[in-house]
């Protein structure tokens, strides 16, 4: 049986590796000069392999179509991809919140340990080979490459999206998957930063254990609990990149950011919070009075949103003025822009319709012997290791079952 990998990233590199250890005679296809392209740059660079978590906790993390992928993490479970790393040699640690990181903290000893497995399993690895083309036979497939025309039995496409254009998630699996008759589910930005106005003052400040969210028309409409960064026009971090994946599937209009900056608070908790602060404090200016509350670069922004003037004596300060701070410090608010392109998302939600492909086997349910795994299915998971790991799962089921 010959099998055609296109897409040397985790979700082909386990694809190829699986179906070679299957019996099949496998060419894994990958345009860069070199595999694992974005897997080198996933985790900052120290690869957050996979999430030692239960299934329940598993899929809680996937953002688009949990379901799809019940049979794929049951086959290969956090579990195995942990046990197939340390079997051959790679030790791994585990960190805050179940994320599994190498020991070393080096992606390249995770992309080394592909490598070695590809080349024992017999895997013909075919670098800067772009395909080109596919033509789909009534029992097989041509690829059309820069230098070749190369028949076989069988193909899995693993390309992944269009996030981190230049590690060349370029689209092509779209176009491959759309000439064999596939739908598309248009891509979206998945784990990408939420874009809001006036938020260049607050560049680079971290805030933990807040909540962050979006409101629209004076009501919530999603919020997380966390870790966020501001950025020179919007805002990021763990619990925004979160947010933004169930964001993508919402139309949002005249909206706004949100951040509770002290959510363990309710109203009248923080609003004697502030009396004693400001009993401490009663012949300061009121800018000056927060220096308790807020971290001194959001002094300013929570102030303006406050209405009450900065060089107000605190002793002055009205209790109309004082709820008017405290909603401040529940609603900080920035004009809501948009998510950011795609291009810069971790993930890339939507890809091939999975209503189309097998679950069982990854297999197309229009074209016989055509496989998918990974990113290029619309499926997506939250930070933690949960995107890795659906890529090997996808990517051992669909070379298992191509083998077959």
């Amino acid at each position: 049986m010959k099998i055609a990998v296109i897409g040397g990233g985790p979700s082909g590199m386990m694809s190829a590796i699986s179906a070679a250890m299957s019996g099949g005679e496998v060419t894994l296809f990958e345009k860069n000069e070199k595999l694992g392209k974005k897997l080198y740059i996933s985790g900052k660079g120290r690869c957050n392999l996979t999430n030692d978590c239960g299934v329940r906790d598993f899929f809680q993390n996937v953002a688009t179509n949990p379901k799809f992928l019940y049979g794929a993490i049951a086959k290969f479970p956090p579990q195995s991809t942990m046990e197939f790393c340390t079997s051959r040699g790679l030790p791994l640690k585990t960190e805050r919140g179940n994320r599994v990181f190498p020991l070393s903290d080096k992606s390249s000893d995770v992309i080394k340990l592909f490598s070695r497995e590809l080349a024992k399993s017999k895997v013909n690895v075919l670098l800067n080979a772009p395909v080109l083309s596919v033509q789909y036979q009534e029992n097989g497939f041509l690829l059309n490459t820069i230098s070749d025309i190369a028949y076989f039995d069988r193909l899995i496409l693993a390309t992944g999206g269009i996030s981190y254009s230049a590690t060349g998630s370029t689209g092509d699996g779209y176009v491959f998957a759309k000439a064999a008759g596939h739908g598309i589910v248009p891509p979206k930005p998945a784990l990408c930063r939420i874009l809001c106005k006036n938020t260049k003052p607050l560049e680079g400040l971290s805030l933990k254990n807040v909540v962050v969210g979006v409101a629209s028309g004076g009501k919530v409409v999603d919020s997380e609990f966390g870790e966020m960064l501001f950025t020179a026009d919007g805002v990021g971090g763990p619990s925004v990149l979160t947010l933004s994946s169930r964001l993508n599937k919402i139309c949002l209009k005249d909206a706004c950011v949100y951040v509770d900056l002290k959510p363990a608070l309710d109203v009248e908790k923080l609003d004697a919070r502030v009396l004693r602060d400001f009993s401490a404090r009663q012949n300061r200016d009121f800018v000056h009075s927060l220096d308790a509350l807020l971290p001194e670069r959001l002094v300013k922004a929570v102030a303006e949103q406050s209405g009450i003037p900065f060089d107000k004596k605190v002793n002055q300060i009205t209790a109309q003025e004082r709820s008017r701070l405290v909603a401040a410090l529940k609603n900080l608010r920035f004009d809501y822009i948009g998510l950011e392109d795609a291009e810069y998302g971790i993930v890339t939600s939507g890809g091939v319709n999975v209503n189309e492909v097998n679950p069982a086997t990854m297999e197309s349910k229009l074209k016989k012997g055509l496989f998918f795994a990974g990113e290029l299915l619309d499926v997506d998971g939250y930070t933690g290791g949960f995107n890795i790991q659906i890529a090997l799962s996808t990517g051992y089921v669909a070379g298992t079952c191509a083998a077959k």
